[in-house]
């Protein structure tokens, strides 16, 4: 008799298990089979699992003995599935012998006030997380930082001093070269003049300095045929100090690309922890970054 006293009553049930959304959260109303009476349940679905939901629904009712979620190709759903993965897709709900057909709204449906109110609690969740975790975070990271700007300085100490050196010699040789294009230049000059009033005349001699000024600008083109650029000087002494920079580099196995990747290692982490370190200078002070310092 109690059975089937049971049995019928199951009958005048509501069967379906509706969900709506209220300030947001989705609310979960179905009717609990022992005092036959609809109840709601609001779930937070970025961070309510399956199996709370479940929990919540059984200690409302002690008469539910099986509660359990299944997919609609009858698989079972996982208790540490998140509701707010539950409620993409529709899904089967069973209390004790009873199962329940679930179709969830479409998020695309929802108003955009709900749509609005949803995007609002996950903006303050994400803010309280970083409020009470962020801090920490920067700690453990500038400290990173600190260790691989210690790291990196060991490892350039010995290539700029190497690379002092090697650009002094460069330098030197670079103004001797100049030194010596002066002295050709002031040569060049006294010879013509000399040749021009006390050994031949200017009928003779203008003809040979036509040539020589014709000479010197196919060198000049020369120049900018084989280098791309106009014979500045200034450029023109920078192309030769980085000629011999790079040849007395490979004689004393100074590694020129190495040492470029470590000064561009160095200038991104001490970019990385000036942009740390300005929230922090917004915020009290921390003690364990100070006596580091």
């Amino acid at each position: 008799t109690y059975n089937a006293t049971l049995s019928l009553s199951f009958l005048f049930l509501p069967p379906e298990v509706t969900i709506n959304y209220r300030h947001g959260l989705p609310v979960i109303t179905l009717t609990l089979p022992t005092r036959s009476e609809r109840c709601q349940f609001t779930v937070k679905p970025v961070v309510t699992t399956v199996g709370a939901f479940l929990q919540d629904v059984q200690r409302e009712d002690k008469g539910i003995e099986r509660a359990e979620v299944f997919a609609t190709d009858g698989s079972k759903v996982s208790d540490a599935t998140l509701m707010e993965v539950l409620l993409m897709n529709d899904f089967k709900l069973v209390i004790n012998k009873t199962e329940y057909s679930v179709s969830p709204p479409v998020k695309g449906k929802l108003s955009s006030e709900h749509a609005t109110e949803m995007e609002d609690i996950k903006s303050m969740v994400h803010r309280l997380f970083v409020a009470l975790h962020l801090e920490d975070h920067q700690i453990r990271k500038e400290r990173e930082l600190l260790q691989k700007l210690d790291h990196l300085k060991g490892e350039l100490l010995p290539l700029e001093q190497m690379k002092a050196r090697i650009m002094d010699s460069a330098d030197s040789k670079t103004s001797r070269l100049l030194w010596v294009g002066l002295a050709l230049m002031s040569t060049q000059g006294g010879a013509l003049a000399w040749l021009t009033w006390w050994v031949y005349s200017w009928d003779i001699m203008e003809p040979v300095t036509y040539f020589i000024t014709y000479g010197s600008a196919m060198a000049f083109y020369a120049y900018f045929v084989l280098t791309k650029q106009d014979y500045i000087y200034p450029h023109a002494k920078d192309r030769q100090f980085l000629h011999y920079f790079y040849r007395k580099s490979k004689k004393q196995r100074f590694n020129v690309e190495r040492y470029n990747k470590l000064k561009d290692d160095l200038a991104e982490a001490e970019e990385s922890l000036r942009r740390l370190r300005q929230p922090l200078h917004l915020r009290l002070p921390i003690q364990e970054i100070s006596d580091k310092e």
